[in-house]
This record gives structure tokens, sequence and C-alpha cells, in this order.
């Protein structure tokens, strides 16, 4: 149930225009170095030219961070979701967004076969899971040196090792669903401790149910309906434990 102050923070979205805005979130600035913050339910891929509204998406990617962020907080990992508030709109601590990504690929799959074509079979199943770096750029984000980002003063060990507890969280939550790979956004506090700010969804990551269904974002990328994207993600989550 929302309390009066939870119905004051939503009340925000109509008062005043949002802060920042990107592709798939709004964002509205709140004291206390909070957020509100409201999905919104696009679907993009560069590599296939294709950008639409999918409206049932919205809920679902927030179910599933709801679950995630609980699971990850318990196993050390910081994010900034704090509560839901709504279907599609929640109150997350606010951390500025640096120009890059942590990208965990547990099979070789997408940007790994286009960039280094020849060096691994497709969806061949990695030897040890892969953590990578991309600098966030349109139109396609674009891998980027650990050194550039340790000449900032950047904590990449630090990150590379919170990537990789999220992978071992993920991998045993979803099983026997497949955890393919997966994109994760970190900020830091004042004081340099990373916080995950980025949701955690099927929109951000790479998953298949062991019939070798897609249970993600590949589905768009691969031409399906509305329809047949959210009945898939709603399989997804009602089968998690």
């Amino acid at each position: 149930m929302k309390t009066q102050a939870d119905e004051r923070i939503l009340g925000i979205r109509h008062e005043r225009a949002p802060d920042i805005e990107g592709r798939s979130k709004k964002l509205w600035l709140l004291d206390g170095g909070l957020c509100l913050v409201e999905l919104v339910p696009t679907l993009r891929s560069f590599t296939y030219a294709r950008d639409e509204v999918v409206t049932e998406t919205g809920p679902l990617r927030l179910d599933f961070y709801e679950r995630a962020a609980a699971r990850l907080g318990r196993n050390g990992v910081r994010t900034a979701f704090v509560r839901r508030l709504a279907p599609t709109s929640y109150l997350a601590e606010y951390h500025p967004a640096p120009p890059f990504e942590v990208v965990v690929k547990n099979r070789a799959v997408g940007s790994t076969l286009r960039k280094y074509p020849g060096l691994f079979e497709a969806e061949q199943v990695l030897p040890a899971p892969v953590v990578k770096f991309d600098y966030r750029t349109d139109p396609e984000d674009q891998p980027i040196a650990e050194s550039y980002l340790r000449a900032l003063k950047l904590p990449v060990d630090e990150l590379s090792r919170l990537a990789l507890v999220v992978n071992d969280t993920l991998t045993a939550w979803l099983s026997p669903v497949e955890l393919w790979d997966f994109c994760l956004i970190f900020g830091l506090t004042p004081e340099g401790e990373p916080v995950l700010i980025s949701e955690v969804s099927q929109d951000c990551m790479r998953l298949r149910h062991p019939d070798g269904s897609a249970l993600d974002k590949d589905l768009f990328r691969g031409g399906a309906t509305h329809t047949e994207i959210t009945t898939a993600w709603r399989k997804l989550f009602d089968e998690l434990g």
C-alpha cells in the first residue's frame, strides 16, 4: 500500500519535467540524495534497427529488478533500488552515471562475435566469465581499454569483482534458465564506493530457457511480436524461485 509520502513523490511526475531523460527511463532528482525513476517501456536494438514501445514490458522489468535487487543486496552488492512506488516507478539513490558500462559474457554472443569474428564459435560457452568495459556512446557502445579507466582513478578491479558477484548471484537464482550475458552501470558514492545504479532485468541480459527459447530482448531483436515478447518475459518471472 502506498503511503502519503509515496503519493507525494509520485505526484512530482505531473508537476515538472524530468531532470534526466533517457531511452528507457525518466528520472526526477529529490532531496536527500534520492531520485524518482519512471521506466519507459521501449525496446531498442541498434544492430537490428528496431526501436519500439512495448507497454507491458515496463512492469515486467520492474518485477524482475525488484527481486534481483533484494538478492544482490544479500550477497553484498549495493544497488540504488530503495523501494517500488508504482507498477513502473521506484525510489532510488541518485549517483551520476559514468559514460561506461560493465559487461559480463558467459557465452560468445552479440558483440563478441561481431567485433572479434573467428575467435569463438557462436554461442560457445566461454572457459571463464569475461568481464569487459564499454564506452557508452550513440549509435553503438564501443569497447574501452581498462587503462583509460585506471587513468581516471576508477576502481576497475572492484567493479570487475562486483560484476562477477552479480553473475554468480543471478546464475544461481535463475537456474535452470541460462544467463548468457548482461550489462551493468555502476555509480560511485562521494567516498568512492561502487553502487549498481542500472536496473537488472530482461532488457539488459540474454537468457535461455531449458527448452532453448529466448526469454529476453533477443526476442525483440529477432522480430517477435509484442505479445510474444511479454508472454516469454512473464513466463520467466512466473518460474523464478
